[in-house]
């Protein structure tokens, strides 16, 4: 008999270990804590059984118009079908806008440093002092679990236990799932073994992540009428039903009608379609 194996799925960590064994976060990937994600799928359920409900209530009543136990059933078993589903859909998209949210902090937080940094050596400091000293400033400007406060504690650690600078950095790009970190630190590692003017490529970079942040925010700000159209478009129908069933009884009858069943559920996976194209539209990088 042969024995069929089962492939396990190889994930990221969450977190990886410095050269001076402290813990470093894994951007490229984002882990909700239980409570955040059972919190998460527990709102996401409730809503779409909500939903559930306000659609598919009422199926299998009598020709009196009265419940009947298919009734009873049919309303906890859809109710609970459709918030499954709603918990399954919305739980990914959330786990994602975690995700570049933190990234969006993340290259706010080390373009500030970029200034910062391009300031110190300009006043005739050195790259290790440089790196000492916006790490003192950006502390009066941040709290001390923003992520660039930790990775420049991660650095000057690295450096007071004779690693190389260039080398902190290289892993820090690498960590940040982010290109404008990595070729930072692409180019700072060639260039500072080989005597590269290190004030200028600084400078360079921070011009280009603000002109790349400026554009990205003209473009939010463009496209923000659209998102909240979208919400709007996405939600109306979900209003517009539950009114009818609200103002006439009679009328949403033809709800739990087997056309009227099939109607809804038809509506429904498209509006749902037509959310996440409208999100992936919607959702432009520079």
């Amino acid at each position: 008999m042969s024995k069929k194996t089962k492939k396990q799925k190889v994930t990221e960590p969450e977190f990886y270990r410095s050269a001076t064994n402290i813990q470093t976060v894994n951007y490229n990937v984002y882990y909700m804590k239980k409570m955040e994600k059972l919190l998460t799928v527990a709102a996401a359920f409730v809503i779409g059984a909500a939903i559930g409900l306000l659609f598919y209530g009422g199926i299998g009543k009598d020709s009196y118009g009265e419940a009947t136990t298919t009734t009873i059933v049919l309303d906890i078993l859809i109710p609970c079908i459709v918030g499954a589903v709603a918990a399954k859909l919305f739980l990914p998209v959330r786990i994602a806008s975690k995700k570049e949210k933190r990234l969006r902090d993340l290259n706010h937080q080390f373009r500030d440093m970029l200034d910062a940094l391009t300031t110190s050596l300009s006043s005739g400091k050195n790259v290790v002092d440089s790196f000492s000293s916006v790490y003192e400033d950006l502390k009066i400007q941040y709290d001390e679990d923003a992520y660039i406060i930790k990775e420049l504690y991660v650095i000057l650690d690295g450096v007071r236990n004779n690693v190389a600078i260039e080398e902190l950095l290289e892993d820090f790009g690498k960590r940040s799932g982010l290109e404008d970190i990595k070729s930072f630190a692409n180019v700072f590692k060639i260039s500072y073994r080989k005597g590269g003017n290190i004030k200028d490529i600084i400078r360079n970079t921070h011009s280009i992540i603000s002109d790349k942040m400026e554009i990205s925010e003209d473009i939010e700000t463009i496209v923000t009428s659209n998102k909240m159209e979208q919400k709007i478009m996405i939600f109306m129908p979900i209003a517009l039903v539950a009114v009818i069933k609200f103002m006439s009884p009679e009328f949403a009858e033809n709800f739990v009608t087997p056309s009227g069943i099939i109607s809804t559920t038809i509506s429904i996976a498209i509006f749902v379609i037509a959310y996440f194209i409208g999100r992936s539209v919607l959702n432009i990088k520079i």
